[in-house]
């Protein structure tokens, strides 16, 4: 399952959304979801942590001006590797 996070870390339950996330999920932040990419951050830390895939919407990040400060190791993608990770992801989840 491909799971979204458009909203800050901070306005909603990341922990919750976090427990739903399994090893063959992969997890996207776009829009102000970017922000949990952050190094240094708690959500950052705690993605750090995963072991699971975590990509980032490079426009969205470039339109905050965080562009080389998120974790080393969440994926840059832009729309065409969003595209992609919904073909190969039939089910999503958009988390608010």
């Amino acid at each position: 399952m491909l799971f979204t996070l458009a909203n800050s870390p901070q306005s909603c339950d990341l922990t919750a959304l976090l427990r739903l996330i399994g090893p063959q999920d992969a997890f996207l932040l776009m829009q102000d979801g970017v922000l949990a990419a952050v190094r240094n951050s708690e959500a950052g830390e705690r993605l750090a942590t995963l072991g699971l895939p975590v990509y980032v919407l490079s426009e969205d990040l470039a339109a905050r001006g965080l562009v080389g400060q998120i974790l080393h190791s969440a994926t840059l993608i832009d729309y065409t590797g969003f595209v992609a990770l919904t073909e190969k992801h039939t089910q999503h989840m958009a988390w608010q």
